[in-house]
């Protein structure tokens, strides 16, 4: 992690606990010019360190009720890049994580009801090298956060 100094892991708390916060108040807060702390966010794009800028939508106004992790066992551990392939053209399932343990992989799907999910679960199960799902729905969520970013004397 020799990429970013402590002022990169200060700007960075600040914009990951608001990401609408405006660079002037975060040169505030970290006592640098709005320039400064433009160059480093750039920076820190170009080197990997913030990746995607995205809003985070609320699924359930959008009509998705339902959220559900899908373990996936595949037939053949050769069998993942075309079974997630597959699944990529499944526009509910919004993660992937290819996994150690009792699943190949395992993914997050979002679904307007029971017979949604179902009719996604159907879907997914034909594809080739796919041989079982288990679903666990997700009743609420009260954590969503990033790592913590550690700044030096903390």
């Amino acid at each position: 992690m020799d990429k970013i100094d402590e002022l990169d892991r200060k700007i960075l708390r600040i914009i990951t606990q608001n990401a609408r916060i405006p660079f002037r108040e975060v040169a505030e807060q970290c006592g640098v010019s709005r320039a400064a702390v433009h160059q480093r966010v750039e920076r820190m794009y170009d080197i990997g360190v913030i990746v995607g800028s995205s809003y985070n939508v609320n699924p359930k106004m959008l009509g998705y009720q339902l959220c559900a992790y899908i373990g996936i066992t595949l037939d053949k551990g050769n069998m993942y890049n075309s079974v997630v392939e597959a699944i990529e053209q499944i526009p509910e399932v919004v993660e992937s994580h290819y996994t150690l343990g009792s699943y190949g992989i395992l993914i997050k799907v979002y679904a307007r009801d029971d017979m949604h999910l179902m009719e996604l679960l159907t879907k997914m199960q034909e594809i080739p090298g796919l041989a079982q799902t288990e679903t666990l729905t997700a009743l609420d969520q009260r954590i969503k956060r990033t790592i913590p970013i550690k700044i030096k004397g903390e």
